[in-house]
């Protein structure tokens, strides 16, 4: 008798196990779903999405699935007209997404449709472009920023050597005690104010009430991530490829072509707000879609030789193929707010680096993406003044 309970026990036991792995394989939808695996229960595909493939090209994971990733069901779209009709569809088909940690912060369940998350962007996206906008680079950036690029430079070039390295996410707890440090002082003490960014979010506490102390720590360290990790992996890049590619250093269109190469961003997220049919398959609503710059980017269906880099490729593109295919700042309507910021400081960059300074490689620069773009040990370079 006693063993008659337990074998009931554990079939039961495993009938559970068996019928919980069969709903999370074969999710619920009103329609077919598009090709693909869901991966394991709770943590899908994400430790294969994170293995690391020392390439430019896209990952390993994204060639082979380009499908789905995290708890959440998550869509990976490479088809250039279909995201090009996503980011053309904001508020109707599809709405922004943040992920769970972010929208905890701003008291919202990332789960639940909400025009919350939209109400936040809106204000974050406002207050970028009042600091970092196009008329405000015209009157005040540009002029600072060429200046500090220029003493930058030319200490450098007094050093044997330079290593380009990321250091802003590998010290993140450093650097998140430094914002909240200065939060704090610039709270109690006016004195320390300076008028900037930071300043408009404090005066704005009062007013806006999903800015808790916690939300504002992780925008700073978010706009310095967002800002120093994809300038600086691109600007790395396309030193590398200057040095190793010296015919082109003249190219104005360098910028582009160093962009389309980098593909920064792991992939830009969306939600589904009802069903969207595609190609026979229909997304749920409530599904994640996750569109990957890297796989439009890099696709030989739109560049030739796409992991070849070539600026001169820039001179002769077609509209459609830029606007469906080259998007390392989003589209739509919800476009990089930094965009132009990004791409000012870079060519201001590049124009000081090329018609002052010579660059030669010494060691480094080995690519890897996980799936971000990095550099592994660096990229150590030395730079000297052009005479004459």
């Amino acid at each position: 008798m006693y063993w008659s309970v337990w074998l009931c026990v554990v079939s039961l036991f495993i009938a559970s196990i068996i019928h919980w792995v069969y709903k999370w394989r074969n999710p619920k939808c009103n329609g077919k779903l598009p090709p693909g695996s869901m991966g394991f229960p709770l943590i899908g595909e994400t430790i294969q999405f994170f293995i690391p493939s020392k390439s430019l090209d896209v990952s390993s994971f994204i060639r082979k699935r380009m499908k789905k990733w995290a708890r959440r069901p998550v869509v990976v779209s490479s088809d250039p007209d279909f995201n090009y009709h996503i980011f053309q569809q904001e508020g109707r088909l599809v709405e922004i997404w943040y992920l769970d940690s972010f929208a905890r912060l701003v008291g919202q369940d990332a789960s639940q449709s909400t025009a919350a998350s939209g109400y936040v962007h809106k204000y974050l996206r406002n207050l970028v472009l009042a600091h970092f906008g196009t008329e405000v680079l015209k009157d005040k950036l540009l002029s600072k920023a060429e200046d500090m690029i220029r003493t930058r430079l030319h200490d450098w070039s007094k050093l044997p050597a330079l290593e380009f390295k990321t250091c802003v996410s590998s010290n993140q707890k450093e650097v998140i005690k430094l914002i909240r440090d200065i939060l704090k002082e610039r709270k109690v003490s006016p004195e320390s104010r300076k008028g900037d960014f930071l300043d408009q979010i404090v005066d704005d506490i009062k007013k806006e009430k999903f800015l808790s102390d916690d939300f504002i720590v992780l925008v700073m360290f978010g706009i310095l991530l967002a800002s120093f990790e994809t300038i600086s992996a691109t600007l790395t890049l396309a030193v590398k490829l200057l040095i190793e590619n010296p015919s082109v250093m003249q190219e104005l269109i360098v910028i582009n072509e160093a962009l389309r190469l980098a593909s920064v961003a792991p992939g830009i997220l969306r939600r589904a707000i009802k069903d969207i049919q595609v190609n026979g398959y229909t997304i749920p609503a409530g599904w994640t879609i996750m569109v990957v710059p890297a796989a439009l980017q890099l696709s030989p269906d739109a560049f030739v030789d796409p992991l070849t880099f070539n600026p001169s490729r820039w001179k002769d593109m077609g509209v459609g193929v830029v606007a469906k295919n080259f998007i390392p700042f989003g589209g739509g309507s919800r476009l990089c707010a930094g965009a132009e910021f990004t791409k000012v400081l870079m060519t201001t960059f590049f124009h000081v680096l090329v018609t002052n300074y010579r660059l030669t490689k010494i060691k480094g620069g080995q690519i890897a993406r996980s799936p971000a773009l990095t550099f592994g040990n660096g990229l150590h370079i030395n730079i000297s003044k052009k005479h004459g």
